[in-house]
């Protein structure tokens, strides 16, 4: 098999490099969910993760590799949210400036917690210009260090650290399922899972209405589509990576879909059963579980990844209202 651009030894590194920056979060379970999904399910809550979401991992793993002189000049990137907060707390941890390119209809609660760790934010059209113009554009204006959202090396190892984490605590797990928008949470997890566990099976959701890592992994190839109209805004990616196509074609068993529907329900049963604030985006793993469609899980212990949890009171309230638990 052709070597992977990153290995269970990578992600292992980014653990030892990101000790001390991020938190170990907790692995919850509920006999409910359970009975729903017709398995074991155990829950890795990165919804309590530094900045509300798996993305201080990559942030971390990618900024401690910078030298003193990268670290002076600083880092940009973009991001819709998640990915835009967690490259500002670690630049700001690290002592690096960061320029955070972010859609102007980005969430006001991830827009403020970005500029709240002192990030400079430069917002653009969404669907009229490209993000990575204007980032590229600022690294040969500024000098600074371009730090991507998910088709990278060091960031697809920190984000598979998560799945170390959860393996340690649950050894014996039969499948791991995580959202997927560029695919960074997926292929760290898939590199972390069966370079521990042969066997394992990974699979990814993604909003049904965004469902360019499927429609990749039939064709063979990097499929782009428009930004997906879904209410899930840290999975509205138009890509997958280049790296991270190349991890999941050789680990990765597929990816299915969930409806904004499904995410709902999801995020009205987290809540009320389990006490759990959960984005739309990072609820995606457990809406198809709990809706039936991942297959070949019945009976079998499963790995489920909220990979986070900042979202709008207001909307959170909105998008639950009216729905069972």
């Amino acid at each position: 098999m052709t070597t992977l651009p990153v290995t269970l030894e990578d992600v292992r590194a980014a653990a030892t490099r990101i000790a001390g920056h991020v938190h170990r979060t907790p692995v919850l379970t509920c006999r409910t969910a359970d009975a729903l999904a017709g398995a074991r399910l155990f829950f890795k809550c990165e919804t309590f993760q530094r900045v509300g979401a798996f993305k201080a991992r990559g942030a971390f793993s990618r900024l401690t590799l910078l030298s003193e002189e990268e670290r002076r000049r600083g880092v940009v990137a973009f991001s819709s949210g998640n990915h835009a907060q967690a490259v500002a707390l670690a630049a700001r941890d690290l002592g690096a400036p960061a320029t955070i390119v972010m859609p102007d209809d980005a969430p006001a609660l991830k827009l403020a917690a970005t500029r709240g760790y002192g990030a400079e934010v430069i917002l653009y059209h969404r669907r009229e210009e490209d993000r990575e113009a204007i980032a590229r554009r600022l690294v040969e204006e500024r000098g600074v260090t371009l730090v991507p959202p998910f088709d990278d090396e060091a960031v697809i190892a920190g984000q598979g650290t998560a799945a170390l984490e959860l393996l340690e605590e649950v050894p014996d797990l039969d499948v791991i399922v995580t959202p997927c928008g560029g695919a960074g949470l997926l292929a760290g997890t898939a590199v972390a899972a069966t370079g521990l566990a042969p066997g394992i099976r990974v699979l990814g959701v993604e909003p049904e209405a965004g469902d360019d890592v499927a429609r990749s992994l039939r064709e063979g190839r990097r499929v782009a589509i428009d930004v997906p109209e879904t209410i899930a805004d840290s999975l509205q990616t138009t890509r997958v990576g280049e790296r991270n196509l190349a991890i999941l074609q050789a680990l990765v068993e597929g990816v299915v879909t969930a409806s904004d529907l499904d995410l709902r329900r999801a995020m009205a049963f987290l809540f009320s059963r389990m006490k759990l604030v959960v984005e739309p985006g990072g609820s995606a793993a457990a809406a198809a579980l709990l809706a039936g469609k991942v297959p070949g899980v019945a009976g079998k212990r499963v790995g489920v990844v909220l990979s986070g949890g900042n979202v709008d009171p207001v909307r959170f309230a909105e998008l639950v209202a009216g729905l069972p638990a």
